[in-house]
């Protein structure tokens, strides 16, 4: 946890979902939108941010958007079609792992766009995001930084972890070396994209759990009054003893046995 040990974490990040739930409720009641962007480099934290937010949040009324290169098809369309089709409806939460920006990004440096559609596309996001914005959508735009010595700790660990090596890829190893390049491309997008009525924020994430307060904050910070009374549900007690399970057909299979497998890690430390 960076800095912070767990419960340090815990303790801070418990008042802030619970808050954030309290946002949800309110965008869900009152049939608002909200969009969440979250960019950033390879390894930066965008994943745990969006699962703290998911995890925290009735998936009936929040969703992730992480869309894989587009199809042939897709291609053909109007850039920003296929993210619009993915915008959230009335009491809804939309939360983009990436955007309609990895034409900034990644294909501006991978060399999968042009340099004519990467100007295109940063002359038309600020007047997509106007309409966003003008027709109600609540926009927020985060950026996640990492120097690029924190970058290569968690590509290691990634390497070296076979729960985390899904999350290599090869466009991951062709980019160690484009940092800079990276970094010129944020800039530029920056400088064209940055508006008052949808703004970036950029946050420091090289303590993830920092990182993941300071996101979290300045997203409730900046939402309105969101708090609403709670509801009275009545919840009278059972009428009689609490009931255990019966089974007739089948019968639950045996417990995970702990000793066992206790005994097989020390075996194997050993």
């Amino acid at each position: 946890m960076g800095g912070l040990k767990k419960k340090e974490y815990e303790a801070l990040v418990t008042p802030l979902l619970k808050e954030l739930s309290d946002a949800a409720r309110w965008i869900s009641e009152t049939g608002q939108r909200l969009v969440i962007l979250f960019e950033g480099r390879d390894t930066a934290g965008k994943g745990g941010s969006i699962a703290m937010f998911a995890n925290s949040l009735n998936p009936r009324h929040c969703h992730v958007v992480a869309l894989s290169a587009p199809s042939e098809r897709e291609r053909g369309q109007w850039y920003f079609q296929r993210y619009a089709e993915n915008l959230p409806t009335g009491g809804e939460i939309a939360l983009f792992d990436r955007s309609w920006y990895n034409r900034a990004g990644v294909e501006k440096v991978m060399g999968f766009c042009t340099a004519a559609e990467t100007e295109a596309f940063l002359e038309a996001a600020p007047q997509f995001e106007r309409q966003l914005v003008d027709d109600g959508i609540l926009l927020f735009k985060y950026w996640l930084c990492c120097d690029q010595e924190k970058q290569e700790e968690r590509f290691e660990r990634r390497l070296n972890n076979p729960l985390r090596r899904w999350k290599l890829s090869p466009i991951d190893l062709a980019a160690r070396d484009k940092y800079d390049a990276y970094t010129k491309a944020r800039e530029a997008m920056l400088a064209k994209t940055h508006t008052k009525y949808a703004p970036w924020t950029l946050i420091d994430f090289n303590d993830q759990s920092l990182g993941r307060l300071t996101l979290l904050q300045d997203l409730l910070d900046r939402l309105p009054d969101t708090k609403l009374p709670q509801p009275e549900i009545l919840w009278p007690p059972l009428d009689d003893k609490p009931i255990k399970e019966k089974y007739g057909v089948l019968d639950p299979i045996d417990d995970f046995d702990v000793e066992s497998a206790a005994r097989e890690d020390t075996d194997e430390d050993n």
